[in-house]
């Protein structure tokens, strides 16, 4: 899909991928309609973007599903139209044992993760459906793919947004909307600071991540060629291909990797 000239709604933009990615539309003569819940974070957000002509900001929580639903009328108020949607927000939980979350702290990570992305296509498909060209991208993860002891609900929730958003796909085969999903490996967010969790080590050892504004390039790039899977980082990749060919002995191996950390 071209970017030049296209409004895109992005969700989660007032930091990590989802600033970077709505700045990477921008570079590229996009106009974005920022969504977060932090006006300050949005503010910055267009201020990094250079480009404020560009940049529209709007509060909104993607949990909140009448608060939404008034958003892509508000969006086509600002900018005339409205091209795309790329779901970003979404939160982790803290690294444990699923046994040992509380019901409420999986429930709040589906509720974010899953139900906020239903509830923005929701409240988005019949603006889109209506364009000559449009999209849907949902963010899911790695963890979708293969699961990663101590993350269990969060990947449970983003297998859901991957199931979700592959049925969007077979829905609206045909028609103008293209739907596609984001799987990131281990990206250098503030996801855990976001999320009110907190993040543990491993063993002392620095593990490698894909910066922000490089997965924000990915997942750029990604729209732009019509991927169906877009995956974030070279660990993504990997794992991806891992999983495909041997799925017990990368499950066996990433629960191994996990023991030592949790």
């Amino acid at each position: 899909m071209q970017i030049e000239g296209k409004v895109f709604a992005v969700t989660g933009a007032g930091n990590g991928m989802g600033r970077e990615v709505a700045l990477r539309i921008a570079s590229k003569g996009g106009r974005v309609a920022a969504i977060d819940r932090d006006e300050q974070a949005l503010a910055r957000t267009v201020e990094l973007s250079g480009a404020p002509h560009l940049v529209s900001t709007h509060l909104g929580d993607v949990t909140d599903a009448e608060g939404v639903s008034t958003l892509p009328d508000v969006i086509v108020k600002a900018h005339g139209q409205v091209d795309g949607l790329i779901n970003i927000a979404g939160i982790i939980h803290r690294f444990t044992p699923s046994y040992e979350l509380s019901e409420e702290e999986q429930r709040r990570v589906m509720t974010v993760n899953f139900w906020g992305t239903v509830n923005m296509c929701q409240a988005f498909l019949p603006v889109l459906r209506s364009r000559p060209e449009a999209l849907v991208t949902n963010m899911s993860s790695l963890s979708a793919l293969v699961a990663f002891a101590g993350q269990t609900a969060y990947g449970a929730s983003k297998g859901a947004v991957k199931q979700y958003t592959e049925g969007l796909y077979q829905e609206l085969r045909g028609s103008s909307v293209h739907v596609n999903a984001i799987y990131p490996g281990n990206i250098s967010t503030e996801i855990s600071k976001n999320s009110g969790v907190e993040m543990i080590g491993s063993g002392g050892k620095k593990v490698r991540a894909t910066t922000p504004h490089d997965a924000a390039r990915e997942i750029v790039t990604g729209i732009e060629r019509g991927r169906f899977r877009i995956l974030v980082g070279q660990d993504a990749r990997l794992l991806d291909r891992l999983v495909r060919i041997a799925p017990r002995w990368t499950t066996d191996l990433i629960a191994k990797q996990m023991a030592s950390v949790l």
